[in-house]
């Protein structure tokens, strides 16, 4: 079936969204039935503004930089579609003569993905799901690409204000990571830890009701101890109502802007504790750094954007390519095809076993889930402080 394929990216960007788009161009270059390689430039709502780059016209050089180009090359959106706005797609694509649509995105852009299939079900259209999101909140699979490198990225920063904190350990350190339903990215940060006692001290999810009173209780009796404590918390914490632990700082019709709760947390320290207390927020950073881009993850983008074209053009619709890890000690993946309703606006967060009873800790099952998605072992440290303290100690 010759025809023409659009590839649309919808929400938040991730590390390795440019080389899900890298393996949707290749392998669609290697096909016969696609003619043009379309991007819609904008998501969604470039469908309806018919706003498509040609891509199989790209030099090589450039297509290549996709791996290494952070954000979205085509352009995002969050652009809210109506019933009549779907339905208007169909006449836009066949007037485009586009038959295949690959939706690449989140929870929201499978529901999306969904939705343009239905309308498109009897019209020889064939849409598929590419997933994307570093909050890793995708149901069904074991992990989402973009994931892999947010991990690596908050573990690594967690592991250097480690080192910073222990070499002057003189107040409490909260670092808050993205993830407001979904506390995936806030417990990589365990990641960092090798030895009793490296940071982080405390991690903080959304799936646990925050209670102030033992906060406070944990950073005191750990800073007692140690001098300086690490603390990495979700940006979606919540009290026992089921309420931001911060107040709304804006609000409009659709959405609720809140202050930081890293700003928020450290500054109850200071006040409640009367300890020197910070506030680092790396925010956006933790979902654009190249530098830190997991190896895996790049690797895994590539091959469901590669797979989606393979399961468009054999004819499925419907579907997103899933992530299943394969079972035995060494790590590998399968990319089955999942059903797109049992994925749309289905989230999933951190399961009970992956967090201790207090709620301020992470276990070790889900470190060794996490471990293999970040390449390996985090970079050396020293610390000759901790080497002169074993000489001292095997002296006496």
């Amino acid at each position: 079936m010759e025809g023409n394929l659009l590839v649309v990216h919808g929400g938040g960007p991730t590390a390795v969204l440019n080389a899900s788009l890298y393996g949707v161009i290749r392998e669609a270059q290697k096909n016969p039935d696609i003619k043009k390689i379309y991007g819609a430039i904008g998501g969604s709502e470039a469908i309806l503004t018919e706003n498509f780059l040609d891509m199989g016209e790209l030099e090589d050089e450039k297509i290549e930089l996709l791996l290494q180009t952070p954000g979205t090359a085509i352009g995002s959106s969050r652009f809210p579609l109506e019933q009549e706005q779907y339905e208007a797609m169909v006449d836009i694509l066949k007037k485009n003569d586009i038959k295949y649509v690959l939706f690449n995105g989140g929870n929201g852009s499978m529901d999306t993905c969904g939705k343009v299939s239905k309308v498109c079900a009897d019209e020889g259209i064939y849409v598929v799901g590419i997933p994307k999101t570093m909050d890793n909140d995708i149901s069904i699979i074991d992990h989402a690409p973009g994931f892999p490198s947010a991990a690596k990225y908050i573990a690594t920063v967690t592991k250097e204000v480690g080192a910073d904190v222990k070499s002057l350990p003189i107040h409490v350190c909260v670092i808050e990571a993205m993830g407001r339903n979904a506390g995936w990215i806030t417990a990589a940060s365990v990641l960092a830890r090798k030895e009793p006692g490296d940071a982080p001290h405390l991690v903080y999810l959304p799936e646990r009701n925050f209670k102030e009173e033992e906060f406070l209780e944990d950073v005191k009796r750990l800073y007692d101890e140690l001098g300086g404590v690490v603390v990495v918390v979700s940006e979606g914490l919540r009290n026992e109502k089921g309420e931001s632990i911060v107040p709304p700082i804006f609000k409009t019709d659709r959405a609720v802007y809140y202050g930081d709760v890293s700003a928020y947390l450290a500054e109850l320290v200071i006040k409640k504790l009367g300890i020197k207390a910070r506030s680092e927020k790396p925010g956006l950073c933790g979902r654009t750094s190249m530098l830190l881009q997991s190896k895996v993850d790049r690797e895994e983008a590539v091959l469901v954007g590669r797979e989606a074209v393979k399961a468009a053009v054999a004819g499925h619709t419907g579907v997103m390519v899933g992530i299943r890890r394969k079972d035995g000690e060494e790590y590998g993946i399968e990319t089955p095809l999942i059903p797109i309703e049992e994925v749309m606006l289905n989230e999933r967060v951190m399961p009970e076993d992956y967090i201790n009873e207090r709620g301020n800790d992470i276990t070790e099952s889900f470190a060794r889930w996490c471990k293999p998605l970040i390449d390996g072992d985090l970079p050396e440290m020293i610390s000759f402080k901790e080497e002169a303290g074993q000489v001292l100690r095997s002296r006496i």
